[in-house]
């Protein structure tokens, strides 16, 4: 089951992807549901390997390199699997999967529907690479991610200047965490 754990980032990875190509031509509300099958299935990918965490079987991490770009500085994307990581998956997966489900109806009629899905999709998978890091340049690589999605989130409806204003004042609140975030690396890296 480790060995498909990949599968927890890459499934809303790949739905933002063919929101993104088809999901004008699929339209709604079929554009939702298929966001909300990516991120269910994440949960149950992240489930089934929570299982052993949660009967208390495995007590040790698991590493899952994804991609090796540098491995002699630690430039590698690699998951680390423990009951932390579990938790935290599941957590993101079980409740992403419930807002997903719930935007759909929230969501009726709106003209930019899918591209919606599309951000929550993004979003999700960030949120993931996030929890789901094994390594600082993966743990930022994650934080900007989310970085970036709450700005496209907060913005979605932009022509409202309450909206606009909103999200670039998050982004800005993100630029000073940026600063805290390496600050932080730095200091533990020298």
């Amino acid at each position: 089951v480790i060995d498909y754990l990949w599968l927890v980032i890459a499934l809303p990875l790949a739905g933002a992807l063919l929101l993104h190509a088809v999901g004008r031509r699929i339209g709604e509300p079929l554009a939702g549901w298929l966001a909300s099958a990516a991120i269910a299935g994440s949960f149950g990918v992240s489930l089934i390997a929570a299982i052993p965490f949660i009967q208390g079987e495995a007590h040790e991490a698991h590493h899952l390199v994804l991609w090796e770009w540098m491995p002699a500085i630690g430039a590698t994307l690699e998951i680390q699997w423990d009951a932390l990581a579990a938790l935290m998956a599941l957590v993101v997966t079980g409740v992403g999967t419930l807002i997903h489900i719930f935007a759909i109806g929230y969501m009726h009629g709106d003209s930019r529907f899918q591209r919606f899905f599309v951000y929550m999709n993004l979003f999700m998978a960030m949120m993931l690479i996030l929890v789901l890091a094994n390594n600082y340049l993966m743990l930022f690589v994650g934080w900007e991610g989310v970085g970036l999605c709450s700005y496209l989130l907060i913005g979605f409806w932009f022509e409202k200047d309450a909206n606009g204003n909103a999200a670039k004042k998050a982004m800005i609140a993100n630029r000073v965490g940026d600063w805290g975030v390496l600050l932080a690396m730095f200091a533990m890296l020298v």
